[in-house]
């Protein structure tokens, strides 16, 4: 070897050496850097640090990043609806109406307004858009108020919309709603131990009032193209009912409870009818993404169709429905509060309407009177914080408003006796003269009444045993225009995947949720305001318009293409032996280049 070899191999050993004294100088200083910050950052910390790393729900999914820059408001439907969906009629239908026309003692006429999460969310959707919303009307004074075509417009001090009223008869309210709805589907879909009941008369009570609402549905549309939101586990049947009368409709049905694993859906006598009825939509829209999961592992299991997993949609007698996640949520900002007093005239009001003393803690519980919202739960975790913290008797008090639900069935029945055993229990044990730590209240509040307990509570707990969303807790996070307040919220609740700034607990565990309600207790304000604060970010910006406008602009993309399918030759396929003629939407989007 050369004089100049042997310089030249010396030169690279001694460049190779350097490199590698440099590459263990580096790793050695990051490791004594994340050693340091590791000593100095407390456990909490870091265990905050890995809970920011969670998506929120509405975050996932495939939504667009755009829509999290837009600011979401009726203006902002109303724009959709002029640039995307020019001309489109919106007709939204559900089994609760969002006005009710009683009849009172004197003879005069009440309107009532539901305090119902689908109403809060869907009621401000309709004035948007000014569509049509078509309900059972189940007031009783619903029928004096109505025109000659069943129809009231609403809101009564600023009518914007049409309230169209379907009747029906004793006989068809018990099969189809209490009956098949929720004797059946409803437990079946919930995780809460109760037996479902499947009966042959429901089900053909089902079937008649979903087809009494699809003649409703074409008979209100002014065209053959109008947007239709069907809502709930009351009208699996509809969408396949509306799609027959009317194929060039959107349908777009949004399941507003859970979605069981395929197992679980097995039970169901009539689950091939049910998914065929849910699969006539256009979209089928959940809460979260499991529940959307778990409904296209029902129709891969019991229906002869394509999944189309990389475009979120299944293929079916040659259509295509979407099945996508969609979080709801409720208006931003709430008008509601504009009626309202100040936090503290709140506090004062509700604790003295209540006979709770100013001195104490108020922990407050609203909902339905419904074996699903873990309300026992409850009552066995205030008694595990009294067994396992003495001191805290005396110094907390639990209002529970529950609103008499479904009082005709035996398992609400055996529910309001059992809360009512429960409370007088523990009023007994743990209650004097001037104090009793449970007051249960079974009957029905107007919405702002219930704004109103928000506002003067110090903790509120949303504890379902199964819930799909929950609009409970955001209701409580929006009416905190103060930024004080600890929301305690169930695992098992879909809210739980955006409000990760609650204290989340699993209300089956009494021990895990006497805890929290402890820290909630002893939480000081600035933690509560930096809680708070984050989570009225959330629900700001995901808020019901976002819900709405993410489905109608799908909805918009699908109209489109179907024009484009129609306008062109490019799709057409021979028929397989199955009908097969359905292209993917990737092959769809590739052959007109449409994005």
């Amino acid at each position: 070897m050369t004089q100049y070899g042997i310089d030249l191999l010396w030169i690279l050993v001694l460049a190779s050496l350097g490199l590698s004294a440099l590459a263990i100088f580096i790793s050695v200083s990051r490791h004594r850097r994340l050693h340091a910050r590791a000593a100095i950052l407390p456990s909490d910390d870091v265990a905050s640090e890995a809970a920011r790393k969670v998506l929120r729900e509405f975050e996932k999914n495939g939504q667009s990043v755009d829509a999290a820059l837009v600011t979401w408001s009726p203006e902002t439907l109303r724009k959709i609806l002029a640039e995307d969906l020019p001309d489109a009629q919106v007709i939204v239908v559900s089994n609760r109406e969002p006005y009710i026309h009683n009849e009172t003692e004197d003879g005069d006429v009440e309107l009532v307004v539901p305090a119902s999460g689908l109403v809060s969310a869907l009621e401000p959707i309709t004035r948007a858009c000014a569509g049509t919303w078509i309900a059972y009307g189940g007031g009783s004074a619903d029928r004096v108020v109505v025109d000659g075509n069943d129809r009231v417009q609403v809101p009564p001090d600023h009518p914007s919309y049409t309230l169209r009223r379907v009747w029906l008869t004793d006989e068809e309210y018990q099969g189809y709603y209490l009956g098949f709805a929720n004797e059946g589907l409803w437990p079946l879909c919930h995780i809460a131990f109760t037996r479902p009941i499947f009966r042959e008369s429901d089900w053909e009570a089902y079937e008649a009032v979903n087809r009494k609402f699809a003649e409703t549905v074409v008979a209100e549309a002014q065209n053959e193209r109008p947007i239709v939101l069907v809502q709930d586990y009351h009208f699996a049947l509809l969408p396949r009912m509306i799609r027959e009368r009317l194929p060039d409709a959107i349908v777009i049905t949004f399941w507003h409870i859970p979605w069981p694993n395929s197992e679980v859906f097995s039970i169901c006598p009539w689950r091939e009818r049910i998914l065929d009825g849910l699969l006539g939509s256009s979209i089928i829209g959940f809460h979260t993404q499991f529940h959307a999961n778990n409904f296209t592992e029902s129709v891969d299991r019991f229906m002869e169709s394509r999944i189309e997993r990389a475009d979120a949609a299944v293929s079916y007698g040659g259509q295509m429905t979407l099945i996508h996640a969609y979080p709801i949520s409720i208006e931003w900002p709430v008008e509601l509060l504009k009626s309202l007093p100040p936090v503290e005239e709140c506090r004062a009001r509700v604790r003295e309407r209540f006979g709770i003393t100013a001195d104490a803690k108020l922990c407050v519980g609203v909902e339905r009177l419904d074996y699903t919202k873990g309300i026992l739960d409850r009552f066995h975790a205030l008694e595990e914080l009294f067994i396992r913290h003495p001191e805290t008797v005396g110094e907390v008090v639990f209002l529970q408003v529950a609103a008499p639900s479904r009082g005709t069935l035996p398992a609400y029945k055996h529910l309001y006796e059992e809360c009512l055993r429960y409370a007088d229990d523990l009023n007994e044990r743990y209650g004097n003269g001037t104090y009793q730590p449970v007051v249960l209240v079974a009957e029905h509040h107007a919405q702002k009444g219930v704004y109103e307990i928000y506002r003067a509570a110090d903790i509120c707990m949303v504890t379902s045993l199964h819930d799909g969303m929950n609009l409970v807790a955001k209701e409580f996070v929006a009416s905190r225009d103060d930024e004080q307040g600890v929301l305690l919220l169930s695992t098992f609740a879909g809210a739980s995947r955006e409000l990760l700034e609650a204290l989340i607990v699993n209300p089956y565990d009494a021990a895990m949720m006497s805890e929290a309600m402890l820290q909630a207790l002893t939480m000081g304000p600035d933690e509560q305001r930096e809680r708070m604060r984050r989570m009225r970010e959330i629900v700001r910006d995901n808020n019901v318009y976002r819900w709405a406008g993410s489905m109608l602009l799908d909805a918009a993309r699908l109209r489109k293409r179907g024009d484009l399918d129609r306008a062109t030759a490019l799709y057409d396929r021979p028929t397989g032996p199955a009908g097969d003629n359905v292209v993917s939407i990737f092959e769809r989007k590739q052959a007109v280049g449409f994005r």
